[in-house]
């Protein structure tokens, strides 16, 4: 059960977490919990399904990373989780994630790829496709064309996302 301490906890993340060394001791100050008691309550709301996961937000182009590209793969089904493992020892590979194939859309493995302009992030491409043997894996490559406002979730008082 979700409570009044809680919903100040989410209101307080959901704006991202302050940049200094101990974030939680500063949430925890502003609504009356220690740091220990906001990292447990994250925990709770997480393993309760509250929370599906807490992440970083990093907005690439302010960065100087001006070419993303989404990369979709046709990977067989047992093949999926050693390619998806393969492809995060990449730095260059922010996300890596599998859904479900469509007949419409066959694609099941999708990476995400940021560089600084689009030649990078095909001669980064080329690489991942190298050493992971991917040359004759059916794939589509999707560049940007625009940026969408990045945030995370933001809860109502009731408990659901506005």
């Amino acid at each position: 059960m979700i409570d009044e301490k809680d919903y100040q906890l989410l209101a307080q993340i959901a704006d991202g977490l302050p940049l200094c060394s101990h974030p939680y001791a500063v949430i925890g100050k502003k609504i009356g919990l220690s740091e220990a008691q906001i990292i447990e309550r994250l925990t709770m709301l997480q393993k309760n399904g509250n929370i599906k996961r807490l992440g970083v937000i990093v907005k690439h182009a302010t960065l100087g990373y001006r070419a993303n590209a989404m990369v979709v793969w046709r990977i067989p089904e047992e093949n999926v989780e050693i390619v998806a493992q393969a492809m995060l020892q990449f730095s260059f590979v922010t996300l890596c994630y599998q859904r479900p194939m469509l007949p419409e859309w066959p694609y099941n493995l999708y990476c995400m790829i940021h560089g600084k302009n689009k030649e990078t992030v095909q001669c980064q491409l080329a690489q991942l496709i190298e050493v992971c043997g991917l040359a004759v894996v059916d794939k589509q490559i999707l560049f940007s064309s625009r940026c969408f406002k990045q945030r995370g979730a933001v809860y109502t008082a009731n408990g659901t996302k506005k």
